[in-house]
């Protein structure tokens, strides 16, 4: 691209060929109103919002598609443009019902700011209220045709970025409305229920169920975080209304993901039914639970853990937990106390490369993508929209030894492990090649992957969330309970009594370190409830070995406390000195991560 100069307004503005007259104003800090326009997808130029008087024109024209060249003349405020502007607001304030004062979105709502901003005080025309139904039939959202401005944003990132297909327009003119599919409703549609349309409505037509009408923008608060779905690391930014949680947004700064997020990052954490734990609990002589201060349950868990010979002492991790807490868990069992066994309930995927791990939109530039022994439209599904873009740019999908999933049922070629060879080979012979790859796989199938690191990109999807840092803490083997004295879990959110229970005595004492009731809580000797994700601080370490800042947006549930903050209090106990706060902590687990 070529630098060249055009001026706006009468001012002077650096510009590069390929640009809009959009993107060079708004570089330079000029206001175009737009609502159809999102810097995430293509412009299409359908609200009509952002004409502009271009000298040898003869008529306005969009800014958002018109490209710049040396010399042009904009003017974005004339009379004229101005005129323009207003009329096609009046335009569309009359086609649907768009009273403000009756809507979700009033004080948030792109279409009411720009009639704030050009004096849109009242109905110029006829209001042409049709009636149009809503869709409620999503699990999570609705889709108001009555609020709807056309702007086609919402489907342009369902077609776009999420590679769902699952919007698109039916109808002409008045009666055109936004549908799902061949007009099904969108509860039986394709449709994953990922919610990235939300994000980009510049109206009330697509409204979150769950936080309707619980707040108008001016009166929450956001916080920027990381999701703890999966080991991707997505960014999110989290709203709350006095510390009541309302909904999760897509962060569009984001490294991982740019904004987009999937049902169970979005969605799912908001509607969990578990039973908090709320207070410390230590098991009875008549074999129940009772409420105990922090003080009485932790020193029950040390003193047991003290006059417990080491060789009997294990710990189970889940990769829920925080960097600061995984390295507080391995320094105090493996470190210290040396443990008869630490680590974790399932494997780790190994490192096959000494390159840095691709990026999600560096897949998407590749034009073959190998999958083997992962399937990321159900572990990692943001992974899965980037790899379906490869699909509609016309690249291939190869998968090898994937259980059956959407994304497998579009592959171009599916093999099974004992194939590996012929696979890699089929991938080898791609231009730009990327290679997604999971846990358990044999020495066999790494080996022939690894053939494949100088040329392809590669991306191990970790199973659980932290697990590339637990692996630096040394919490990187399978770690059986059974023969122990004293068995420490450090549990988060997930529920593991399944996958423990079978395998402990009936002796064992049970210590469980966790955020809601479950099997495993039931027969815990001790248990030390923990903050939820919504609730601490702390960082992350994702599948690509970025650690990122997790903040809390609500203060924790009842007396449960961080992850790191108990593990911290368990070691004063034992006589060990993790560090004074977590800043503290986060500088000597950042060492090791490095």
């Amino acid at each position: 691209m070529a630098s060249i100069t055009i001026t706006i307004n009468g001012q002077k503005v650096p510009a590069q060929t390929g640009q809009t007259v959009l993107e060079a104003a708004r570089a330079a800090g000029i206001d175009i109103p737009t609502l159809c326009h999102h810097p995430a997808v293509k412009p299409i130029g359908a609200c009509r919002l952002c004409m502009v008087e271009i000298a040898g024109q003869r008529t306005l024209q969009p800014a958002c598609t018109f490209p710049v060249a040396d010399k042009m003349d904009v003017k974005t405020e004339s009379p004229k443009v101005v005129e323009v502007r207003k009329f096609v607001m009046e335009l569309i304030f009359s086609e649907r019902n768009h009273f403000c004062m009756y809507c979700e979105m009033s004080g948030d709502c792109e279409l009411q700011a720009l009639a704030y901003k050009y004096g849109i005080d009242h109905m110029t025309y006829p209001t042409y209220v049709k009636g149009y139904p809503v869709d409620a039939s999503p699990p999570y959202f609705l889709l108001d045709h009555n609020r709807c401005v056309l702007c086609r944003r919402c489907v342009r990132v369902c077609g776009e970025l999420v590679a769902n297909h699952t919007l698109d327009m039916r109808q002409r003119g008045a009666s055109t409305m936004v549908q799902a599919d061949m007009n099904l409703p969108l509860g039986q549609s394709s449709c994953i229920s990922c919610g990235n349309c939300l994000d980009v409505c510049p109206t009330g037509a697509l409204v979150d169920k769950r936080s309707a009408f619980m707040a108008r923008n001016a009166q929450t608060e956001h916080v920027r975080s990381v999701c703890s779905q999966c080991s991707l690391g997505c960014g999110i930014d989290v709203v709350t209304r006095a510390g009541n949680l309302l909904r999760v947004q897509g962060d569009s700064d984001a490294p991982v993901n740019r904004g987009l997020l999937c049902r169970k990052g979005r969605f799912e954490p908001l509607y969990e039914k578990r039973a908090r734990l709320l207070a410390p609990l230590v098991r009875t002589l008549d074999g129940g639970h009772r409420q105990a201060d922090w003080n009485e349950a932790l020193q029950t868990a040390a003193d047991r853990i003290r006059r417990t010979p080491a060789a009997k002492v294990g710990v189970l991790a889940s990769t829920w937990a925080t960097n600061e807490a995984l390295y507080l868990l391995a320094r105090l069992f493996v470190k210290e106390l040396k443990a008869g066994k630490a680590g974790l309930l399932h494997p780790v995927v190994p490192v096959l490369s000494d390159k840095l791990p691709a990026s999600l939109e560096e897949i998407a530039k590749s034009d073959c993508v190998l999958v083997v022994g992962a399937d990321p439209a159900q572990d990692h599904p943001v992974v899965s929209f980037f790899v379906k873009r490869v699909l509609d740019a016309e690249g291939r999908l190869i998968v090898v030894g994937a259980p059956a999933s959407p994304l497998a049922d579009l592959a171009d070629e599916s093999f099974g492990t004992e194939e590996i060879r012929k696979a890699v080979e089929t991938a080898r012979a791609a231009s730009r090649p990327a290679v997604l790859y999971g846990a358990g796989l044999s020495e066999r199938v790494l080996e022939e992957l690894k053939s494949l690191a100088g040329k392809a990109l590669l991306l191990p999807l970790q199973p659980g969330v932290n697990t590339f840092a637990a692996a630096k803490f040394g919490l990187d083997r399978i770690a059986e309970p059974s023969g122990l004295e004293v068995l420490y879990v450090l549990a988060g959110e997930e529920d593991l009594g399944d996958r423990i229970l079978g395998k402990i005595g009936k002796d064992t004492f049970l210590i469980v370190q966790g955020c809601y009731g479950s099997s495993l809580t039931d027969r815990a000797d001790v248990v030390l409830p923990m903050a939820a994700w919504a609730e601490r601080s702390g960082t992350l370490t994702n599948t690509a070995g970025l650690v990122q800042e997790v903040r809390a947006a609500t203060d924790p549930a009842g007396s449960s406390k961080p992850d790191w903050e108990i593990l911290s209090l368990l070691a004063e106990r034992l006589g060990v000195k993790p560090g004074a706060s977590l800043e503290e902590i986060a500088v000597h687990a950042s060492r090791q991560l490095q």
